[in-house]
């Protein structure tokens, strides 16, 4: 054999190894874990809140105290002689925060942290939130890596064979946490500061590509105004009104900024606004515009915007019952029957019953708003 053939087969049998041994470095087979892994995800507000966990089955074992021992051990393997339970199968149970948030009353920063429990003999459960998501079980758990702990109360369950985390309790800032097995809950309770977050989500948002659209800032104020924050809904409208390339005045923002300046007690201010959305708004619009005025006790503002409703909008039957509605709200009944018998006279069938309904109140002097 020559030199050269001898060398192209020295370096084809290189090759062929240096082959083999990446397809048996990367390649990794699929196979089912006998603790399927689950994850369930709640939003607060817009922050997720996502559990990541394995799912071992009861199948007839003794669970607490027993396949799942009490407070900190020493596992026979890893690196950690008093580790916690992992909270559920194989790989690091772990919780991810989008966004700052508070549990059981305690700060924790956004991120993914490492689940583990330390059970109680008397009933309670210490939760821990590690800085370690990515380590197999809790073998090698540190205490120096705990981001957080709590102290929570275990409570009994009906009897849930394949372990489960749930949010069985979600409300506009909080969420209650959950993991169920057997006949045992261990619950905690997250809490999240929606308004901050959305406020200063917003406030970023308005400084890129969402700040070139004149919506966006309408319903940045709209936000504002409902969370009471009113000088800066107060800027963010006026924003949308002018001052910008896409600034222009509508029924929206100069509806909306009538509002918030009749909540900042500026009715004066807030009336001149009215008259100018008015002008702008469609029949239904100034319909609610209307129902507004009446709820703030403006009742001849909303009279007036109401009449003309109905002569600007050709006497639609919407426009109509509008119409009785401001009068009922001065206590005209006579000229409110007037208006809805109208109404009744061009509206589509089904909405016939509530305004015969509204009618009778109004022939007993009842005011229908």
């Amino acid at each position: 054999m020559s030199v050269m053939k001898q060398f192209n087969l020295f370096t084809a049998c290189v090759a062929g190894a240096m082959l083999l041994c990446s397809i048996q470095t990367s390649a990794q087979l699929q196979t089912p874990e006998g603790s399927q892994r689950a994850q369930v995800t709640q939003r607060v507000g817009i922050t997720d809140i996502t559990i990541d966990y394995g799912r071992p089955s009861v199948k007839e074992r003794e669970i607490w105290g027993k396949l799942v021992p009490y407070g900190y051990n020493n596992l026979g393997f890893g690196t950690s002689t008093a580790a916690p339970w992992r909270a559920g199968a194989n790989m690091n149970t772990t919780i991810e925060f989008a966004h700052n948030a508070k549990v059981e009353g305690k700060n924790i920063k956004a991120g993914k942290y490492g689940l583990h429990v330390a059970l109680k003999e008397d009933g309670g459960a210490t939760v821990i939130f590690s800085n370690n998501a990515t380590s197999w079980g809790s073998y090698f758990y540190d205490e120096k890596e705990d981001a957080l702990r709590v102290d929570v109360k275990t409570t009994e369950a009906t009897h849930t064979e394949t372990l489960t985390f749930l949010f069985p309790k979600v409300e506009a800032n909080s969420a209650v946490a959950a993991m169920r097995w057997e006949k045992k809950e261990i619950p905690f309770k997250i809490e999240v500061d929606v308004k901050d977050i959305v406020m200063k989500g917003i406030k970023n948002d308005l400084r890129n590509s969402a700040g070139f659209t004149q919506s966006n800032w309408d319903s940045a104020a709209n936000y504002a105004f409902n969370a009471d924050e009113l000088d800066q809904a107060l800027e963010w409208v006026d924003a949308s009104i002018k001052g910008s390339f896409f600034s222009k005045e509508t029924f929206a923002n100069l509806s909306l900024k009538s509002q918030i300046l009749a909540k900042q007690g500026k009715t004066s201010e807030a009336m001149t606004y009215v008259d100018k959305a008015a002008k702008l708004g469609n029949t239904s619009q100034v319909y609610q515009l209307g129902l507004g005025l009446i709820k703030l006790d403006q009742k001849d503002k909303a009279l007036t915007i109401l009449k003309n409703n109905v002569k600007n909008s050709n006497g639609a039957w919407p426009s109509n019952y509008g119409l009785a509605r401001a009068y009922s709200a001065t206590g005209d009944y006579k000229n409110a029957i007037k208006a809805i018998n109208t109404s009744i006279a061009n509206a589509p069938d089904r909405f016939k019953a509530r305004l015969n309904g509204n009618l009778e109140k109004l022939k007993k002097g009842e005011d229908i708003n």
